[in-house]
């Protein structure tokens, strides 16, 4: 018993050191977005609007075009990641792609009939697989290279703060609207990526300072 405690301890203190840090807190803001983004496509997008719009039957089609993007752009920014300036680039890029689907979504787009009708969910699909497998490659090199002393620590982090964010859509999208939802996206990704951008100075500043 004494043993499992003690082990029990040492995990539990493994996986909440990370908190200590200010990077991990700059960071938490934009897993967190990751999370909440996923639960969204689950949620909110297959329900508002690829439902009204393809048919009960064609959801299943809209969640394949995501997961086709998703594992495509995986792929593609795993091979060109290379350094912070890269994942910079790229995780901005991806929160733009992503930004510019949720002004649509709540300024804009609205349910039509024909081949526009049937393009416009795929198209949003699309764009926030790609969205989804940006943020999945690049939060995942970036914890690797911030904390390589404490990697285990980094990573429960991850999985924690993605799976609370999901939690919480799950639980609140009976009580909310689509239009609230999108608000809400829309202040988290600009304060993910504003918190990220902040790390990414402090970081460049340090190595400049150590050279």
């Amino acid at each position: 018993m004494l043993k499992e405690r003690r082990l029990y301890q040492i995990l539990l203190s493994v996986s909440t050191l990370p908190l200590f840090d200010l990077r991990m807190l700059l960071i938490i803001p934009l897993i967190a977005y990751s999370g909440l983004q996923q639960a969204f496509v689950w949620a909110e997008y297959t329900k508002y609007i690829a439902e009204p719009a393809l048919g009960e039957s064609g959801v299943g089609g809209a969640m394949a075009v995501y997961w086709a993007f998703d594992a495509i752009c995986s792929l593609a920014m795993g091979r060109l990641t290379s350094g912070l300036k890269s994942i910079t680039l790229i995780v901005c890029a991806g929160a733009f792609i992503q930004l510019i689907v949720l002004l649509w979504l709540l300024l804009k787009y609205s349910v039509t009939s024909g081949v526009l009708g049937i393009l416009y969910p795929l198209l949003m699909a699309a764009a926030l697989g790609i969205g989804d497998g940006i943020f999945n490659t690049q939060l995942n090199a970036l914890l690797g290279m911030l904390f390589k002393h404490d990697m285990e620590g980094a990573f429960a982090q991850l999985k924690v703060w993605q799976c609370v964010s999901i939690a919480v859509v799950f639980f609140v999208s009976p009580y909310i609207s689509l239009h609230a939802m999108l608000v809400v996206m829309l202040v988290a990704v600009c304060i993910s990526v504003g918190g990220f951008l902040f790390l990414i100075l402090m970081v460049e500043k340090a190595f400049s300072c150590a050279d």
